[in-house]
């Protein structure tokens, strides 16, 4: 799956990067994040290409929840869902 620069989440602009590492509440544990203020979905630019895909897509997830109103987020809800709408993008497009 090719990545683009941006994407278009109800509405919102959020621009995709790729960054040296993530840093969040002081830890730099994270392969990925998006950040809602910023309307900005990173990932670690060091992993391989199948794994940013999977990480771009939970971020999205995240992103996709943040726009529909659900500001507070189960994480193993949004690995799933994830999980599963990574399959169906790169099993059905091209």
């Amino acid at each position: 799956m090719e990545l683009k620069n941006e994407i278009k989440v109800g509405g919102v602009v959020y621009a995709l990067t790729e960054k040296p590492f993530i840093e969040i509440d002081g830890s730099r544990d994270f392969i990925g994040n998006c950040d809602y203020q910023k309307a900005e979905i990173a990932v670690l630019s060091d992993i391989s290409d199948e794994r940013k895909d999977q990480t771009v897509i939970h971020e999205l997830t995240h992103a996709i929840f943040y726009e529909a109103g659900y500001e507070e987020q189960d994480e193993d809800m949004i690995n799933r869902v994830g999980k599963v709408l990574h399959q169906v993008l790169i099993d059905n497009f091209d």
